[in-house]
């Protein structure tokens, strides 16, 4: 599974490629927001512009291209800055959450987290596992749909 690893709160959370970084941040307790969005975020529409994240050192596949509300949003800003909202996780990599509020020794600390290699993750999501007992019951299941079906279908046409 890709691994984000969220610099400021010092953790590695694991998501399923093309999951919403928003999403699986707020999943993990992580703090996206200040005060401001706190207040007032748009829920992820990518409206509000207040859940700005830092991609640190990551290649340009490790997050889905920027959107339209991005470039349009995002023209001022830094061009490593994303709206968490509207990025999907691609393949592993280092975040700084609310970097417009600055990080103590962030040099240092990015060094340390780009330096332990992470995951690639995997590709896809995984397949749900299918156990035999389920697989039995659906064949029969549908059998017995098939059968009632017919018998229903037959009943009807004598009436005609």
């Amino acid at each position: 599974m890709p691994v984000i690893r969220f610099l400021r709160e010092g953790r590695d959370v694991e998501c399923y490629p093309g999951e919403n970084l928003r999403e699986v941040a707020l999943r993990e307790g992580i703090e996206l927001y200040g005060l401001k969005g706190k207040l007032g975020n748009c829920g992820g529409c990518g409206q509000c512009i207040t859940c700005f994240v830092d991609v640190e050192g990551a290649g340009s596949t490790a997050l889905s291209p920027q959107t339209t509300v991005e470039e349009q949003k995002l023209r001022r800003r830094p061009q490593s800055w994303r709206l968490a909202c509207q990025a999907l996780v691609q393949e592993s990599l280092v975040v700084l959450s609310r970097p417009q509020v600055g990080l103590a020794d962030r040099e240092a600390a990015l060094a340390r987290a780009l330096q332990e290699p992470l995951p690639p993750g995997p590709t896809a999501w995984p397949a749900p596992p299918a156990s035999e007992a389920e697989a039995e019951i659906g064949e029969e299941g549908m059998a017995e749909a098939s059968a009632t079906s017919d018998e229903a279908g037959a009943g009807e046409s004598g009436h005609g």
